[in-house]
């Protein structure tokens, strides 16, 4: 995923900076109360999924669908920091994509941690933390709803790999986090979350505060292992219930009915956007 944000090289300088080794972390899952009445049911998809930096063409789309090996698709909805232009992402190929059978993962690439190597567009700090978070979680469910995505839709925020042992920066990025998925629950949709297996996504796991954390987890662990649960890095009980996404292999230049493009794959057990 880092990839649609920075070089190869960056991309693997960065994880490998931020450590390989992955500790178990303890806790029960970050989710947060909804009222049953006020919220729609959740759709959930479970199996393979791809992500790559820009919405293939729906020709693309309608050729991979033929052969079933995938079944879900993350889409950069927005973000300052998002990496590519989107000139097949509207509501007209989400509309049309579902309509395949297409089960669309909401991606937002917001401000990135105070501490990490390389510039972005937008980063977070300790004095904007929490004002940014409502601000970037209020555009994104904008972006999510232009595009057809209904509230009930989850939205994940993508947090690139940080030094998690940098006190002010984690507790900067936990602000931020907690404010943005604040946020999204307000609007009615669900906050989900994506990042590093040894930084970013340990971070939230590892939190001993769970207050407004993302119910939802996606993790980065290059393993080839197309699993939620067998590489699991933390305690069993957390993000239980259909709440993990697994990203497992990394640009892998792939054809399916004649189109080939360059994904990552993931293993997908987690709620997907509601369209209509």
């Amino acid at each position: 995923m880092a990839e649609h944000r920075q070089s190869r090289k960056r991309r693997y300088i960065t994880w490998g900076v931020a450590g390989a080794a992955v500790l178990a972390g303890a806790g029960i899952a970050a989710q947060t109360s909804m009222a049953a009445t006020t919220w729609p049911a959740q759709k959930t998809f479970t199996g393979r999924a791809f992500d790559t930096c820009a919405a293939p063409s729906l020709s693309a789309m309608k050729a991979w669908k033929t052969d079933g090996f995938y079944g879900g698709a993350a889409v950069y909805v927005g973000g300052k920091n998002r990496g590519c232009s989107q000139p097949n992402l509207t509501a007209s190929w989400v509309k049309s994509v579902n309509s395949l059978g297409w089960k669309l993962v909401p991606l937002y690439v917001g401000a990135q941690p105070p501490c990490q190597t390389g510039s972005s567009p937008e980063k977070i700090t300790a004095s904007t933390a929490t004002s940014l978070g409502a601000t970037d979680a209020a555009d994104a469910v904008a972006k999510a709803s232009a595009l057809g995505m209904k509230a009930g839709s989850p939205i994940y925020l993508d947090m690139e790999a940080y030094d998690i042992t940098n006190k002010s920066c984690n507790d900067s990025v936990l602000a931020y986090v907690r404010s943005f998925t604040k946020t999204l629950r307000a609007k009615t949709y669900r906050g989900g979350y994506y990042g590093f297996s040894s930084s970013s996504a340990k971070a939230i796991a590892t939190a001993t505060d769970k207050t407004d954390l993302p119910g939802n987890l996606w993790y980065a662990l290059w393993d080839k292992k197309n699993t939620t649960t067998t590489d699991w890095p933390w305690g069993s009980t957390q993000y239980t219930n259909h709440s993990r996404g697994h990203q497992y292999i990394v640009n892998s230049k792939e054809t399916h009915g004649g189109y080939t493009i360059t994904v990552d794959r993931d293993a997908w057990d987690a709620p997907v956007a509601l369209v209509g």
